[in-house]
Order: C-alpha cells, then sequence, then structure tokens
C-alpha cells in the first residue's frame, strides 16, 4: 500500500512520541528531532515517493545536496541525516522494508578551534567580580563552579541548593556527581550563608522577583566581566569548561577519568583536547627543555 503524506507523517508523529515517552529524550533534543524530520517529509511529498521503501541512497543524496543548498552548514545537515537514520532505524525494527542505514553516510564537520584560557587569564576573570555583595558573591561562585568542575551551563542553572553537599565538598546534579575545589567551595559557601530566601534553586536572580538563573542569564554575566577586563568577546561557559578539561590534561590527568568528569558519552569527544595540551607541551618543551636551548 502506497505511502501518502498522511501515512508517512503519522508515522514521523509515532517516532517523536517513541522519543520522548519510551527514550525519556529531552524537550529540546524533541524538537529538533521533529524540525529535521518535517524538513524530510516536506522532500518526501516533492518528490512523490510513493512508499518508504522506495527511498534508496540516490534519494538521499538529492535530499543532503538541497539541505547544502540552502546554506545549512555540514554539521547541521548531519543533524538532518542522523535523525533519518533513526527515525529508519526505527521503522526497520518495527518491521518495515527500508534502506540500511549503514549506507547513509554522516558528513564531518568542519573542525572549529578550541576555545579556552590560559591560567592568568582564568585568574584575572575569577577575581573580577565585587565580592562586597550577594550578586558579586553569586557570580564568583558560579565562575569558580565552572572553573573547578566543567558543568554545562544547563547542569549549572539546574542545580538546586541541596545538590550541594557541604560535608561530601561535592555537587550532585541529575547525571553525574562533581568535586569541588577549595576555593571553589568557599565561595559557594559564602553565597549560599549570604542568602536569606527560601528558593530551591542554587542560583537565582538578585534584583526583583527571585527567579532560577537562566542560561542566557548567566552568558550575559560571563560576557560583562570578560569585557571588563579584555578578554576576547569568544569567551563562553563552554570555553571555561574546555579551560577545565585542558588544565587536567596538562597536569597529567588520565583522559577517561576526564571524559567521566565532563560526562562524555564517548571518548572520542573527550580526545579533542589532546590535541590543544599535545601542542602546548610540545612548545613548553621547546621553551624549557635544557638541551633545546
Amino acid at each position: 500500500m502506497p505511502d501518502n503524506s498522511n501515512n508517512i507523517s503519522n508515522k514521523i508523529n509515532k517516532f517523536i512520541d517513541y522519543l520522548e515517552f519510551e527514550k525519556g529524550y529531552s524537550p529540546l533534543t524533541i524538537r529538533n528531532y521533529s524540525h529535521y524530520l518535517r524538513r524530510f517529509l516536506d522532500f518526501y511529498v516533492k518528490e512523490k515517493i510513493e512508499k518508504i521503501n522506495d527511498l534508496n541512497i540516490n534519494l538521499i543524496h538529492k535530499y543532503q545536496t538541497e539541505l547544502s543548498n540552502i546554506n545549512l552548514s555540514k554539521k547541521t545537515v548531519g543533524f538532518h541525516l542522523i535523525s533519518l537514520r533513526s527515525f529508519l532505524k526505527y521503522l526497520a525494527k518495527k518491521g518495515e522494508e527500508v534502506i540500511s542505514i549503514d549506507r547513509i553516510e554522516i558528513p564531518k564537520p568542519e573542525s572549529t578551534k578550541l576555545i579556552f584560557l590560559n591560567g592568568p587569564d582564568v585568574e584575572r576573570l575569577l577575581n573580577t567580580p565585587n565580592t562586597n555583595n550577594l550578586q558579586g558573591k553569586r557570580d564568583r561562585a558560579i565562575l569558580e563552579l565552572f572553573y573547578a568542575t566543567g558543568l554545562r551551563i544547563s547542569e549549572l542553572t539546574a542545580l538546586d541548593r541541596d545538590s550541594f553537599v557541604l560535608q561530601k565538598n561535592e555537587i550532585r546534579s541529575k547525571k553525574k556527581t562533581v568535586f569541588l575545589s577549595s576555593r571553589a567551595l568557599k565561595w559557594l559557601t559564602e553565597y549560599i550563608e549570604k542568602r536569606d530566601d527560601k528558593h530551591k534553586a542554587l542560583f537565582i536572580s538578585t534584583k526583583g522577583l527571585v527567579t532560577r538563573l537562566t542560561p542566557r542569564s548567566v552568558e550575559r554575566m560571563l560576557k560583562k566581566y570578560t569585557k571588563m577586563i579584555g578578554l576576547p568577546s569568544d569567551i563562553t561557559p563552554k570555553a571555561l569548561r574546555h579551560s577545565f578539561a585542558t588544565d587536567l590534561l596538562l597536569a597529567g590527568a588520565e583522559i577517561g577519568s576526564v571524559q567521566k568528569m565532563l560526562g562524555h558519552k564517548n571518548i572520542s569527544t573527550t580526545q579533542i583536547y589532546t590535541h590543544v595540551t599535545n601542542k602546548q607541551l610540545h612548545e613548553i618543551h621547546d621553551t624549557s627543555h635544557g638541551r633545546g636551548k
């Protein structure tokens, strides 16, 4: 029986429900998959494909070309194809005859520059907030926590007060436990002791209505401090996460341990930092080793 646009649309809807209710994917991931597969649906209808098992490698190449022609980056095109592969895998499990997902190659994204801070710049940044007031103590605690733990911004802003376990000197997020440096512990403790509200969030707004601090607010806060001390405008919370990882590797930490602390599922994601640290170590060797002079 041919797949008309309603049939394929229904299959996509069932797949999205599967991701949400059975796989437990986040709302953001669900939204992205929906967006990518709706674009595939438009292509499917435009090409007048009768059945999903008529989708062949030539049509997929044509779909990929059309995605590239609307000025999407290789990374974004890759996301579209990853979502398509997941959808086809789901259909195959349901007993439908579809093209093997192994034949759908994901384009490698353009290499991006890894942005991080060196030790002196980290110290300048951490010492920038005015810690004589609550907002300054909060901001210092946030910066120290980023640098000491490598938390993602979404993880940090989702923390509640009871995530902080003073007795064990650690932070427990939904997915992992991270350990605090003595400085992060100091400023986090000072910030919490200074608060007189009952809000459960670990980090809150300090002006107007008491609300949980949002990732956007944290980004604006960091941008304010980097501008104050003349750091590049591309220093983001992710750059502090990168700084955490490269500092650990330069200090001799095993890559597997760094992978666990960063929460990477695949060690290949963590290995991007080794290219940076290997280059730095080579430069240190050239300038510091006695025989190199």
